[in-house]
């Protein structure tokens, strides 16, 4: 009889595997200039991981589309973590994975550039079920800050901006527990965050710190 034989396992990943999330009134197309920068620096297509969501929808639903996400890519590619790179609104629902949905464990890294994590006056001016969670003081944040800001085991890092014209006041994006609350040293818009190349290679850095300290190590 003849044997199935079960195919090879997929090589390793060389860099860690990252998924984008973008924010409100996005979608994967955010991420364009990152992932190309990304790609120059030697990360695989295979390695990066942007998709679209409707935003108008609860940030605990997009939550459970990265729930997914994750799951997937951990089971098609052999790894155990995978880090997130969150634009705005990104943020609450990439948090709220981490702290509601199983996400603890599974992400090595919490990046959220211009996140909305403590509400923004900007979004009074809209009422969908994710602005209203995006208001000052609303109840789904007080439930995603209570106790710890920073849930679990990834490393959090946040990039904020002072000109920053869509989260007002600017400093809702830091996060208290975050390994590094890095304010930019040029003024940049919303938009621009994500954009910036002195902000990609901080980001870069902070993804890649451990992967390059155990490869040090194992020297």
């Amino acid at each position: 009889p003849l044997f199935k034989r079960t195919p090879p396992p997929p090589p390793p990943p060389t860099h860690p595997i990252i998924l984008f999330v973008h924010g409100w009134n996005a979608n994967a197309s955010t991420w364009n200039t990152m992932v190309g920068r990304f790609k120059t620096d030697g990360w695989q297509n295979s390695e990066l991981s942007s998709f679209s969501y409707d935003f108008s929808k609860s940030n605990a639903t997009t939550a459970g589309i990265i729930k997914t996400k994750v799951d997937s890519i951990i089971k098609a590619r052999g790894v155990t973590q995978v880090a997130i790179v969150t634009h705005s609104m990104g943020t609450l629902s990439a948090r709220y994975y981490v702290r509601n949905l199983g996400g603890d464990g599974k992400v090595s890294a919490l990046i959220s550039l211009g996140g909305a994590n403590h509400g923004t006056q900007t979004a009074l001016l809209c009422f969908q079920v994710s602005c209203q969670q995006m208001w000052p003081n609303s109840s789904f944040l007080a439930a995603l800050n209570a106790t710890d800001e920073t849930w679990g085991t990834p490393r959090y890092a946040t990039w904020y901006s002072a000109c920053d014209e869509v989260i007002k006041p600017y400093t809702s994006t830091i996060l208290d527990g975050a390994v590094a609350n890095t304010q930019t040293g040029t003024c940049m818009q919303h938009s621009q965050l994500h954009e910036d190349a002195t902000v990609y290679g901080q980001v870069r850095d902070f993804i890649y710190q451990p992967a390059a300290a155990a490869i040090v190590a194992m020297r």
